[in-house]
């Protein structure tokens, strides 16, 4: 009990702050604008979340091109503090060389279920006709994504089924990630 109670807390503390990174990497990636000058909510929570562990390793990881090292690195870090936190609690043996395995795989599911969510609020924003801020954030999110589908998906009826795809992709991409992580952990 004591375990599923750590480990609950655990995810959801780690999870956040890793995904808070994660979500970080990716509009640096897309240049969308995150300062409290933009007025972007969202922009002003990440910073708030994750400078404390960002900025510090921005000093000795500089930026490669579009890509923040120090926001990807962090993200790792904090799901590779999860997982090894996890592993010392359940003390079930095991190799400590899965858990870098774990983490990597930790990182690219929360990067899934991130922009599952996504497409899921742009969606849900799309159908309500006043403009907000955050709509407009999401778009610049999502849109990236939705653009390739829309070139071959055709609207149905007046209907863009292209974020309907695209939560299909990426429904297929956990699958595939969660069976490959399993691979992984046998030949581990």
């Amino acid at each position: 009990m004591l375990y599923q109670i750590v480990s609950l807390l655990l995810e959801v503390v780690l999870g956040i702050l890793s995904g808070a990174c994660l979500l970080r990497l990716y509009m640096q990636a897309l240049r969308v604008p995150m300062s409290v000058r933009s007025g972007n909510p969202l922009g002003r929570f990440v910073f708030a979340m994750t400078d404390w562990i960002v900025l510090p390793l921005r000093r000795v990881l500089p930026a490669v091109g579009a890509l923040d090292t120090a926001s990807l690195v962090a993200a790792f870090l904090l799901q590779l503090t999860e997982f090894a936190l996890l592993w010392l609690l359940a003390g079930t043996g095991g190799g400590l060389f899965a858990v870098p395995v774990l983490a990597l795989f930790g990182l690219l599911s929360m990067a899934i279920s991130g922009m599952t969510v996504a497409v899921i609020v742009y969606a849900v924003l799309s159908w309500v006709p006043t403009p907000s801020v955050i709509g407009g954030v999401m778009a610049r999110l999502v849109e990236p994504l939705l653009r390739p589908i829309r070139r071959v998906v055709p609207l149905v009826g007046g209907i863009d089924l292209s974020p309907l795809v695209l939560l299909l992709v990426l429904q297929v991409a956990a699958i595939v990630l969660g069976n490959l992580q399993a691979m992984a952990l046998q030949m581990a």
